[in-house]
């Protein structure tokens, strides 16, 4: 059985860039109409370290609008997921431009003490946001996908409540940062893990929805689409380096990004799952798509995608209820 689970990380860009109203709002308020329309449910994960330091500088008049955005997502139903990027805390606004704090990219290789401090931090500006006190996010994502090393920051959201990580991409790569998910592509559809989110666990107290993504020759990568995103934010020369290093492989990991690839490359990567799941329909198969609000500016192919899914009487669902139906 497949379902599928749209997720966006609700955020700009991660140096700082970008407007709220452009790179936020706007096109999350375009989404919302369309998966409302359609009766469907999505997953928000919210960049709580981002909007709370935008919102105490006020660098951004339209915080406003995008609190009360989450809280509208929320009581309609959406999924409020936990992003974080905690780089933001430490940083400041100087000459117009957010200098943050790079020594606290990774939340993983940051002391327990301060990966618990950030954390609730976030999950309090959240409740804050929903004027609920008892929120408690039931998903979470790293901020650029970085979930190594796993423990202690598991343990701690486990205690925070959080029960789903959906951080993993299958066979991805950041020689720069020390993520490497190579290993995980052997495993199934989810799975739960605990000292290496790499590998499973029964035992594990967090379940790992991975993104899902399928590993392909590098000019598979190349779209004027792809490329065209890419270049609309600043990057530096050492990432530029990296990136090329991190992509000199005969295969690549492509993730179902319902922003980034074109209809027809999101329907020939759900071909491909279609087929799996006529050869093993017993499995149940929760197919984590992802997006950015920054990269939101083609809705034809969402409401394309939406309407081939509708086509094949494929389920669109969210993470919370993807982990219920794990569990029966």
């Amino acid at each position: 059985m497949i379902e599928v689970i749209f997720t966006i990380d609700y955020e700009i860009y991660g140096n700082g860039e970008g407007s709220l109203k452009e790179h936020v709002y706007n096109p999350a308020r375009l989404l919302q109409k369309m998966f409302n329309q359609a009766g469907v449910k999505l997953v928000f994960f919210v960049e709580a370290a981002e909007l709370e330091m935008i919102e105490k500088a006020k660098t951004d008049l339209t915080i406003g609008s995008v609190k009360k955005q989450i809280k509208d997502l929320y009581l309609e139903g959406h999924e409020i997921a936990l992003h974080l990027h905690p780089q933001w805390y430490n940083g400041n606004y100087k000459n117009g431009i957010w200098q943050l704090d790079n020594l606290e990219y990774n939340l993983c290789v940051l002391s327990e003490k301060r990966i618990t401090q950030i954390i609730d931090k976030a999950i309090n500006y959240l409740r804050s946001v929903l004027s609920d006190s008892t929120y408690t996010p039931f998903s979470f994502r790293a901020g650029n996908w970085l979930f190594q090393p796993t423990q202690p920051t598991a343990k701690i959201l486990f205690s925070r409540g959080i029960k789903i990580d959906s951080s993993v991409f299958k066979g991805g790569l950041q020689r720069q940062n020390n993520l490497d998910y190579r290993p995980a592509v052997k495993n199934g559809y989810f799975w739960k893990f605990r000292e290496d989110i790499n590998k499973p666990a029964n035992s594990g107290e967090i379940m790992e929805v991975p993104i899902y993504s399928e590993m392909v020759p590098p000019w598979r990568m190349v779209t004027r689409k792809r490329v065209g995103l890419q270049t609309t934010a600043r990057e530096n020369l050492l990432n530029k380096i990296n990136r090329l290093l991190n992509s000199a492989r005969p295969l690549q990991p492509l993730k179902l990004d319902f922003c980034r690839m074109t209809i027809s490359e999101l329907k020939a990567m759900m071909i491909n799952i279609i087929r799996d799941d006529q050869k093993e329909p017993r499995t149940y198969k929760p197919i984590v798509a992802i997006g950015h609000t920054k990269d939101l500016v083609d809705f034809d192919t969402v409401k394309n995608f939406l309407s081939y899914l509708k086509e094949n009487n494929i389920k669109i669902t969210t993470l919370k209820d993807a982990h219920n139906t794990i569990l029966s």
